[in-house]
């Protein structure tokens, strides 16, 4: 009996053994990470990676340079460099040929008038009564990478977008997700939803609200560091520069909570670095409050940091504000991922942050300095354009609308007036192409039949979606531009819109860098790769192999 006992532990203990022995085998063969964090940086040139370097801590832009992958030369491979575009192409492995996000906002052919890319009257708003949470992903006709790592983990795995503006949260999160967030501003200082993910904001959302904790931002901002030492910038008194109503000089400090009334309220704060902040505040709310990365399924944050954006329209990218709200954010990255450590695990998640386009340099500035660029004198090309209209057709009503640099034309009344609709588009080109600042032009017939190879005719094609997009389009001049006289844009096919920062950090993440040629495409074919998921549905992009370890 004795000897029966002794046999019946021993085979107890083996038993035991093998399976305590057999776990971390089990997890070390695990190579999808428990969260993918993709992070956009809303107008975030290449240039500020280098040109801010010395100024980063260790803990945030230099700790993925540093121990992930760094691809120097990334870059948007279609027109136009815009927000909606951006966020779309980064997420879903395609251009707007494809997924069909051609702009912000553009001329709806069928119904005749301008819409929001993620706009949607048929959804309510959740956390406001405004119409600011009418907004759906249903114009976007692709899925995203997070939506087929939702198919694959048969709706297990989490997906959550989160950033001040709605695009930014909508379009990565894709059309699986279990919801965006969004901040508004005004008078309300509120992170906002739509019905289209829920009938109501989750608890937790609510009682964030409710904290007011935006309310503490509404100081004063002033720099970081002695302004003195921002010698990366350009003077911080300067004619480049917009600045906020209220205060005579676009120029430190700015006491937010003074301006705050004749700057539409909370809505300043996103044209600020503390918009930055606001964004970590919750999306480490999100982390606790949904258990992402919690558990062996893969979940995916999508995290848009949009004040840069604003700052940049509003500044310039050679402003001492823009160099500020980078060195804040940088500060940001390095608590986010101090979170990501402690909730998640260290070597348990993936990160990559790039931009959705970069910007230009405010014109007059670069004018200053001997380099050819301006504004685009719009009154005088429509009179132009309406003139030529008129003199060659009898009317302008040809037209529907110009926006977006397209063209788009009345088909019907062509056809009524007897007119071949090649014949006009081919004689709008030739008018046009002689109009100031204006360098190419292309009709829609060229745009879906040629076969371009490179430069910006391929640019243009690969943005160009022949059931959205015009009869017509052109390109203006480099650095000539339709837009204020002060601050930065963005859209064009040219260097400074399409080289933006690509780095790839964490779990299945190679050490390294690149110099070769990557595009934007690639993000998501490269994700879905290192998930072992489908590609989305209308990927064109190819994984980076080189990025990825095995």
């Amino acid at each position: 009996m004795k000897k029966f006992l002794l046999s019946i532990i021993a085979v107890t203990l083996s038993f035991n053994c093998l399976s305590q022995s057999s776990a971390p085998i089990a997890e070390s063969t695990n190579n999808q990470p428990k969260l993918v964090v993709g992070i956009v940086v809303d107008q975030m040139r290449y240039e500020y990676l280098t040109r801010f370097q010395h100024r980063f801590g260790d803990g945030g832009f230099m700790r993925m340079i540093n121990d992930g992958f760094n691809c120097k030369n990334n870059h948007f491979n279609y027109i136009p460099t815009y927000t909606g575009p951006g966020h779309a192409s980064v997420y879903t492995g395609t251009t707007p040929k494809y997924h069909g996000v051609i702009a912000n906002n553009w001329y709806d052919k069928e119904v005749k008038k301008s819409v929001y890319c993620a706009g949607d009257d048929a959804m309510n708003s959740l956390g406001t009564n405004s119409s600011a949470g009418k907004m759906s992903p249903h114009r976007m006709k692709t899925t995203t990478f997070a939506d087929e790592n939702r198919l694959f983990t048969q709706m297990k795995g989490k997906t959550i977008g989160i950033s001040i503006k709605d695009r930014g949260a909508i379009l990565p999160a894709g059309h699986t997700a279990n919801a965006a967030y969004w901040f508004q501003g005004k008078d309300e200082g509120n992170w906002v939803s739509s019905s289209f993910y829920m009938d109501a904001l989750p608890k937790w959302v609510q009682e964030f609200n409710k904290k007011k904790s935006v309310d503490k931002y509404l100081t004063t901002w002033n720099t970081l560091y002695n302004i003195d030492t921002y010698t990366e910038s350009g003077d911080d008194l300067n004619e480049f520069e917009g600045g906020f109503k209220g205060k005579e000089t676009a120029t430190f400090p700015y006491d937010l909570a003074k301006l705050k009334d004749q700057n539409m309220g909370y809505d300043i704060l996103k044209a600020t670095a503390f918009g930055n902040t606001i964004v970590t505040d919750f999306a480490l709310a999100a982390i606790d409050a949904e258990g992402l990365g919690a558990d062996a399924v893969t979940d995916v944050l999508a995290v848009s940091f949009s004040s840069p954006d604003y700052v940049g329209h509003n500044f310039g990218v050679n402003s001492k504000e823009v160099q500020d709200t980078y060195l804040r954010l940088d500060l940001e990255l390095e608590r986010l991922f101090k979170a990501l450590d402690a909730k998640v695990g260290k070597g348990e998640y993936t990160v990559f942050l790039t931009a959705d386009h970069g910007a230009v340099h405010v014109p007059a500035y670069l004018k200053s300095v001997k380099i050819p660029a301006g504004l685009v004198d719009s009154k005088k090309t429509k009179a132009q354009f309406t003139e030529f209209l008129t003199k060659k057709y009898g009317s302008a009503d040809l037209v529907e609308n110009v926006s977006n640099n397209q063209v788009f034309l009345d088909r019907q009344k062509i056809a009524s007036m007897g007119l071949e609709l090649a014949d006009v588009q081919e004689a709008i080109v030739n008018e046009i192409i002689a109009y100031e600042n204006i360098d190419k032009a292309y009709t829609a017939k060229t745009m879906t039949n040629g076969g371009f190879n490179d430069g910006v005719e391929k640019l243009l094609q690969n943005g160009y979606n022949q059931k959205r997009s015009g009869d017509v389009i052109y390109v203006y001049d480099p650095a000539f531009i339709s837009y204020s006289k002060t601050g930065s844009t963005h859209g064009s096919g040219f260097n400074y819109d399409t080289q933006v920062p690509l780095l790839f950090y964490g779990k299945g993440i190679n050490q390294g860098s690149t110099l070769k040629r990557t595009r934007i495409i690639d993000i998501a074919p490269t994700m879905s790769a290192l998930l072992g998921t489908s590609f989305p549905s209308g990927t064109t992009g190819l994984p980076l192999e080189f990025v990825l370890k095995n």
